[in-house]
This record gives C-alpha cells, sequence and structure tokens, in this order.
C-alpha cells in the first residue's frame, strides 16, 4: 500500500459580502466547495476559517489574488493581501495568495451551463470560484 502524507488545502474567495471556500481531499488532487462565509467583518471571517482549519486538518491556505489582467495590483488585490496577513496573524500554517484571474469568470460559465437558476448561483458562485481557484492551484504544483 503507497503511503502519502495527507495534505489538505483550504481555498479562499474573498469578497466583500461573500467568502467562497473550498478544501483539498487529503491526497491534494481533487478540490471541492466547502461553505460560503456571509461576510460581516473581516474578524469574523478569520474566527471562522481558523475553526475549518482545525475541523478539516488543514495545513495550507490559499487565498485567492485578483490582480488585474495587466497584472497590477488594485484596490481588491491589496484587501486580499490584507486579508491574508490577517489569517497569518491568527494561524500557524503557510498562507499564500495565488493569482485568481478568470476564476469567477470561470465559475459562473460552469454555473450557467449547468442550467443553474440565477438566485441560487448567486449563493454558491463565491464557493465554486474557491473551488477553480484550488484547483488550479492543486494541478500548478503537482
Amino acid at each position: 500500500m503507497p503511503h502519502f502524507m495527507a495534505m489538505r488545502t483550504l481555498a479562499v474567495d474573498y469578497g466583500e459580502r461573500r467568502v467562497g471556500i473550498a478544501l483539498s481531499d487529503p491526497t491534494g488532487l481533487i478540490a471541492s466547495a466547502l461553505t460560503v462565509i456571509q461576510r460581516e467583518t473581516d474578524e469574523q471571517v478569520v474566527d471562522v476559517i481558523a475553526g475549518l482549519v482545525v475541523e478539516h486538518g488543514v495545513d495550507r491556505i490559499i487565498v485567492g489574488n485578483p490582480i488585474t489582467m495587466k497584472g497590477e495590483v488594485g484596490e481588491k488585490a491589496q484587501k486580499a493581501a490584507s486579508f491574508a496577513q490577517q489569517l497569518r496573524e491568527r494561524v500557524s500554517i503557510p498562507v499564500e495568495l495565488f493569482d485568481e484571474r478568470l476564476t469567477t469568470v470561470s465559475a459562473e460559465r460552469a454555473l450557467l451551463e449547468g442550467d443553474v437558476r440565477r438566485k441560487r448561483r448567486r449563493s454558491i458562485i463565491d464557493a465554486v470560484a474557491a473551488t477553480i481557484l484550488l484547483q488550479n492551484y492543486l494541478d500548478a504544483h503537482r
């Protein structure tokens, strides 16, 4: 039986109102949507994520870095970097920023192709975007 090191990675699609969360399987191959956190404050979201880290045995967090298509760091990317820093100060595992360009576009396209109704789409798009972000990360680090 092959021995492998379980590596659970949690991805965060940070947004002003909602924060999408995805989690990898223990092999680090497959990303799945976990939840969407209704954001009130960054502190509240950090608390929820810290709980998920313990609950799921997470050893790495990826925060989507929404740099512009031109590769520039705008206001959203600065907020994501600030949020990632707050996570680093709270949890004792690595927190990385990872390019999330086009993840929300890809998530919207996937949900439209799946014929998901608009109201349902809005409630899950952040978790789907986090899943795409995480899968891109896992594929890039294989």
